[in-house]
């Protein structure tokens, strides 16, 4: 196989970062942006993946990685069609981070073949044990998709997680404001944690407190609008550097 060169590179959404991407290029310098598999191509990779956990040797073990990065290449390059084409085009490094980029499985050319077969185990018990149908079908309601085929040539596994979340997120907030035009909080009958207020917080300490009562908290904008606080006829001793 050749050799090729790979660069590194993130997406982010807003502070958080939703998944890891990077850039993998081919031998003759074409550069192709990898990124999590849509979940149409990431079932197709997972089943072939796990045949790694009955390979009786090592050139099994990569016979089945050049599938794996073949099925890859249907969303990243699809003129790479055969193993051959894949084994023409990438050297093992190159074909490793695919591995990762595209699907998570993080593995490095030093790895013992035992150790790529209990990823493979690993990663085939945690595929199975997701309950996609349940979560495409909650993620479907948005209404965005005509079919689940089409969702599933949407959307990659983190896209679908961070949907859900937004969605979910949503739905807590319209639950919650209905319920404070009753005078009923529900931030406080459940438990949960305003977000917002935990990282005005933690930015008013300097990283200080744990949540939004913390009086390390109580300090500057926050002090100024509470009438009191530390600066304020409000001091504090930090027993921790005793």
């Amino acid at each position: 196989m050749h050799l090729g060169g790979i660069s590194f590179c993130y997406t982010y959404r807003m502070a958080t970062k939703i998944y890891e991407s990077g850039i993998v290029e081919l031998v003759d310098g074409t550069e192709l942006y990898v990124t999590p598999l849509k979940i149409k191509y990431l079932r197709e990779f997972m089943d072939a993946f796990r045949y790694i956990e009955s390979s009786e040797n090592d050139d099994e073990s990569m016979t089945h990685i050049l599938e794996c990065v073949r099925i890859s290449m249907k969303q990243f390059c699809p003129s790479i069609k055969t193993i051959y084409d894949v084994e023409d085009n990438l050297d093992i490094q190159g074909l490793y981070a695919i591995l990762k980029f595209a699907a998570g499985i993080k593995i490095e050319p030093e790895n013992e073949p035992s150790e790529i077969k209990e990823k493979a185990t690993d990663s085939s018990v945690s595929w199975e044990n997701t309950k996609l149908a349940e979560l495409e079908a909650e993620v479907f309601l948005l209404g965005i998709w005509k079919d689940y085929e089409d969702l599933e040539l949407s959307m990659s596994m983190p896209e679908l997680s961070a949907t859900l979340n937004a969605k979910r997120e949503a739905e807590y907030s319209e639950k919650k404001f209905l319920a404070a035009i009753q005078g009923i909080d529900i931030d406080k009958q459940s438990g949960k944690k305003d977000e917002w207020e935990e990282m005005k917080a933690r930015v008013f300490s300097g990283g200080k407190a744990k949540d939004a009562n913390d009086i390390t908290a109580l300090q500057g904008v926050n002090a100024r609008n509470a009438g009191f606080g530390i600066g304020m006829g409000l001091g504090y001793e930090d027993l921790t550097k005793k």
